[in-house]
């Protein structure tokens, strides 16, 4: 059975920090099972090579060495390779436990947790309990989408994807090719932000209008990524965050308690219904349609023509 390509880079990491002297590609090929299975010279030293590359990439110092003969050794000293002791205060440890937490429904619970019971083990205060059920503070994040997973790696691993999208104003999803940024929390929902190819510029996507399977393309970047301040100040932008006027609009009673915590004003207008001013900015029309029979629009007439397009489309849909 072929060796995974895994248990070789622990080997090799393993041989790299065990030895006190550095070790020659000789040594190690004969010394690692799966060096001794490659067919040809060439084949271990490719296979060597890529190997030393993805091990330094993970963070593993290694050394290259030239004895007095002329051959190259190779060696990880464990003073280089030693991270310095966890040491966490009170404060830090319940920001980490709380950080744990808001990750509970979604699939890095598993990675949260195992991460804060190695903090413990290696010295979380004993006074701290990152999961106590009577902490003042439960923060909640909804997971719900299946594209989240896949476009945090993405986010992360600077990959580019493309998904189906269907935007609230169209009957049917059209297909976005997106360089991802960031993912944003927002109102219950999350957005991604990122770098439309088709379209070349930066745009929001709301992830539960997303269909289909988010599928990863080859290739690298095109467009310069902004720092993380800009990134959430753009999510918030296009999520209908920032405000530069007012709206007027019609409330079922008992309805819409979102927009009442928005609400500049409110007024009793009988049979039901009241008056509220909110604040109006970049995709008040796509949130105002979410509430359906229980919202309209008085003024200005730009956005109720904009909640009207919206319905019309969706209906016809």
């Amino acid at each position: 059975m072929a060796i995974s390509k895994a248990e070789r880079l622990m080997n090799l990491a393993l041989c790299l920090l065990g030895t006190r002297r550095p070790l020659s590609k000789r040594e190690l090929r004969g010394s690692i099972e799966a060096y001794l299975e490659a067919g040809s010279d060439d084949s271990f030293n490719r296979m060597f090579e890529r190997d030393k590359d993805d091990l330094r990439e993970l963070g593993l110092v290694i050394e290259t060495v030239e004895n007095l003969d002329g051959e190259v050794g190779y060696l990880a000293r464990r003073d280089s390779n030693r991270l310095p002791p966890v040491t966490l205060d009170a404060e830090e440890a319940a920001a980490l436990g709380l950080a744990a937490k808001v990750w509970q429904q979604a699939r890095l619970a598993g990675a949260a947790s195992g991460a804060l019971q190695k903090l413990r083990a290696a010295g979380l205060p004993e006074d701290v309990d990152p999961y106590g059920a009577h902490g003042a503070l439960e923060p909640h994040i909804p997971v719900h989408e299946a594209a989240f997973e896949p476009l945090m790696l993405a986010c992360r691993d600077r990959r580019p994807v493309a998904f189906e999208y269907r935007k609230a104003t169209a009957a049917r999803p059209e297909l976005r090719q997106v360089e991802p940024w960031a993912l944003e929390c927002w109102r219950g929902h999350w957005y991604l932000a990122g770098w439309d190819r088709e379209r070349g510029a930066e745009r929001v996507f709301r992830l539960s209008r997303i269909t289909g399977k988010v599928r990863n393309r080859p290739g690298k970047f095109t467009a310069a990524v902004p720092d993380v301040v800009t990134v959430r100040e753009t999510v918030a932008s296009w999520a209908g965050e920032t405000a530069d006027r007012s709206a007027l609009i019609r409330l079922r009673a008992g309805a819409g308690y979102p927009l009442r915590a928005k609400a500049v004003s409110v007024r009793e207008l009988g049979d039901g219904w009241e008056e509220l001013e909110i604040p109006y900015g970049h995709g008040l029309d796509a949130w105002l349609v979410e509430f359906g029979p229980d919202v309209v629009v008085l003024e200005p007439a730009e956005l109720r023509a904009d909640v009207v397009d919206r319905l019309r489309a969706v209906a016809k849909g």
